[in-house]
């Protein structure tokens, strides 16, 4: 009896077995029928952009694309060094760093002057990328080797003109959150902004009337200065990529995650690949700072503001508040800042660098005190660590703001910051366990994803050139004029109805009551 039991369960395993290996040849038969093989692609890429987190973006995306066997060429202000399927071309753009904070608060940050400085930039750094002599070989040859073309869009359409000149399919890269004012030119549609917060909003989600209002002001705004700005510099300085027609893109990889923003209506062409930086190869901490992180028994904080703005050109009274709330927390303190530091508190040590992405991650850092790049967003978010926010400007406040909505941060005016206060929300952070405990649930949720940043844009790219340049992904609002999107030609339609209702009941009621009253006219006589 036992024999044939065992007989019989081996049969039976060996049947499912059976079954399973089929169903395995099954499957990769039809995935090979579903999705053929593309050979190594030939990738052309631009990065327009003189900054530095810009780039960090840009070349994780190129790099998951050449770690996959395609071959990237791209034109860079910041050169890596080639590598196997990896060529750069050097162009020289003018980049600023280590600006004054005051003067870069005071013109950044005010959106009436950021919208048409981001215009010009874009302008003035596609016109240097195209009077390169590599490139006006490769615009002018006629015909291209290249399967793709990948750029950064900040403002104009100037970034598409290789795309329209060698008819290739385009891609753009987005290395901030969705940019609201160039959505409809990119995409074809426009954000709903009573749901949906403008990029240089101050606010995660627009809840109150007040948000909402100037949500619909700054957009409406940011729409009509950017039109207005392009045409007045195509009017006075008409360039060669303003005669050829702009070409919408196949696809946009974006630096959003919905951990880091708010919900939103996305188009299918639109991929979110938030945190792919986080992919490139890690560093290790130097032996000083390693040490320091690890012999300090309350913890670590990590205090930064990023390339961009130069710690040391901060005023003496906002560097004072944070020296003196610094002293006196538990905790030892990284603190990026240039050249000396007059009067350093004794739990201080300063670096004009820090290994920023392994200091994160790091269990004994404690807090990230920082001006809410995205880039280093997604690294505290990673590491969940909590966030002290002091946005400057551009999308940081409305990036900070998106880490209070978590419950992981809290959000603070640089210019108006004061020792008390300071103190009072540090001690918070790292003694109440909510933002801890809510820092490290948005970072199970933000690393929770059916594929990786960098398998996203290996497939999504390959899918592009294997269906042509899938026009099937685009919005049908690409076709449309703003008055048809908007319905306004519809609404005047539904005018001139309701009006001709309107007039039509009203000669009506004026003929009938003109009726009777000539009837009650020539009736009251005869009753006489």
């Amino acid at each position: 009896m036992i024999y044939l039991f065992s007989r019989f369960a081996v049969i039976v395993t060996m049947n499912t077995l059976f079954h399973t290996m089929k169903l395995l040849v099954f499957y990769i038969f039809i995935g090979f029928i579903s999705y053929p093989p593309v050979d190594a692609l030939e990738i052309l890429a631009i990065e327009n952009i003189a900054g530095k987190s810009h780039w960090n973006f840009m070349s994780a995306v190129l790099r998951s694309l050449s770690d996959n066997g395609h071959n990237v060429t791209v034109f860079t202000p910041f050169p890596d060094g080639n590598r196997v399927n990896y060529t750069e071309v050097y162009i020289e753009l003018p980049s600023k760093v280590l600006l004054d904070a005051v003067e870069t608060l005071n013109t950044f940050g005010k959106s009436t002057v950021m919208i048409p400085l981001v215009m010009n930039m874009t302008r003035h750094f596609c016109n240097i990328v195209y009077e390169l002599g590599d490139m006006r070989e490769i615009l002018n040859s006629g015909k291209s080797n290249y399967d793709i073309f990948i750029t950064e869009i900040a403002s104009s359409e100037c970034s598409s003109y290789v795309a329209s000149k060698l008819d290739l399919p385009l891609i753009y890269v987005i290395t901030s959150p969705m940019v609201t004012y160039i959505e409809h030119t990119v995409l074809g549609d426009v954000s709903n902004p009573a749901t949906v917060s403008h990029l240089m909003a101050n606010h995660a989600v627009p809840r109150k009337f007040v948000q909402r209002l100037s949500n619909v002001v700054l957009l409406g705004f940011s729409l009509v200065a950017l039109i207005y700005k392009e045409m007045e510099l195509k009017k006075f300085d008409e360039k060669p990529f303003d005669l050829v027609k702009p070409k919408k893109p196949s696809l946009v990889f974006i630096n959003t995650h919905y951990i880091t923003d708010a919900p939103r209506p996305m188009s299918p062409s639109v991929i979110q690949i938030g945190g792919i930086h986080l992919n490139t190869p890690a560093r290790s901490i130097p032996n000083d700072i390693l040490e320091f992180i690890e012999n300090s028994p309350h913890g670590v904080i990590y205090f930064t503001f990023g390339s961009v703005i130069a710690m040391s050109t901060l005023p003496d009274h906002i560097q004072n508040a944070f020296k003196e709330a610094l002293a006196q927390v538990p905790q030892r303190v990284l603190w990026k800042y240039e050249g000396e530091m007059k009067d350093k508190p004794i739990n201080v040590m300063t670096s004009k660098w820090f290994p920023q992405r392994d200091i994160l991650m790091h269990p004994n850092v404690k807090l990230f005190i920082s001006h809410g790049g995205i880039s280093g967003v997604y690294e505290a978010v990673d590491g969940g660590v909590p966030v002290l926010g002091f946005p400057l400007f551009y999308d940081q406040p409305r990036n900070i703001e998106n880490l209070v909505e978590a419950g992981m941060g809290i959000s603070m005016d640089l210019l108006t910051v004061t020792k008390e206060e300071l103190l009072k929300n540090i001690l918070d952070l790292t003694n109440n366990e909510k933002y801890a405990k809510n820092a490290k649930i948005s970072s199970e949720r933000f690393k929770d994803r059916p594929m990786s940043p960098a398998e996203s844009v290996v497939y999504w790219t390959e899918y592009v050139v294997r269906h042509k340049g899938a026009p099937h992904l685009k919005s049908h609002a690409l076709n449309l004029t703003w008055y048809q999107y908007f319905l306004l030609d519809i609404v005047v339609v539904l005018l001139i109805f309701v009006s001709l209702v309107i007039f039509i009941t009203y000669k009506v009621f004026k003929i009938i009551y003109f009726y009777f009253l000539k009837y009650s006219q020539n009736i009251k006589p005869k009753l006489e």
